[in-house]
């Protein structure tokens, strides 16, 4: 009887110590889906400054090329044509 005692004792304590584990890691798990979701929530803020960086970049390229910066003067030629193509498609829809 005293050998069912000990088996039964033991077996106690390791469901015990398996629970106590259990316990540990739903904690850890928690803690680390709220940082992935703090990580989630980070990158798609670098991500949207980086898309406002890029967009800012092309607007200052875009600027360079417009004031006849020798770096872009191949973009300026192109972006002047452009325009006097669309100003003329408007003249003669004004004309018709």
């Amino acid at each position: 009887m005293s050998q069912i005692s000990e088996i039964v004792d033991s077996l106690e304590n390791r469901i015990s110590k398996l629970l106590h584990s259990h316990q540990k890691l739903k904690q850890t798990n928690a803690k680390l889906e709220e940082e992935n979701e703090n990580l989630r929530s980070q990158q798609e803020q670098f991500q949207n400054e980086v898309e406002k960086w890029r967009e800012e970049s092309s607007s200052l390229k875009l600027a360079n090329s417009m004031l006849g910066s020798d770096e872009y003067k191949r973009d300026t030629k192109l972006k002047i044509n452009a325009l006097v193509r669309e100003i003329d498609q408007c003249i003669t829809q004004l004309s018709e």
